[in-house]
């Protein structure tokens, strides 16, 4: 796995994180490490949206946040455990799974939007 990929699934176990945070922060020092997470989660997914395309880099950030908050939830916090939650989370796990496989790294280092200079 390359650079770019592990960044990608640090800013989705980050996201669990964070997500975490937002729904049970109580103390200062909570709420600041909730903010600390949401800083380098995206900073992370930005730095990988630089190599890799930027939908399929969201769609698995995103996939991986949801499973892992859910799993979070039921793992950590007593939310119930149901057969479909967890076969649905499955679902979307081949689906991340998919994506990253699938998906090759831009050859170009320029951003696709770059435009010619104004020598014309």
């Amino acid at each position: 796995m390359n650079k770019s990929w592990t960044l990608v699934f640090l800013a989705g176990t980050l996201e669990v994180a964070w997500v975490t945070g937002l729904k049970h922060s109580t103390l200062w020092w909570q709420w600041g490490l909730t903010a600390i997470a949401i800083a380098i989660s995206f900073d992370t997914i930005i730095r990988a949206s630089r190599v890799l395309p930027l939908g399929t880099v969201y769609a698995v950030f995103a996939g991986l946040g949801t499973a892992g908050t859910v799993l979070a939830e039921m793992l950590l916090f007593g939310e119930p455990v149901n057969g479909i939650k967890i076969t649905l989370i499955l679902v979307l796990l081949a689906g991340v799974i998919g994506l990253k496989m699938i998906t090759k790294e831009k050859t170009s280092t320029e951003p696709a939007t770059a435009q010619k200079g104004g020598d014309e």
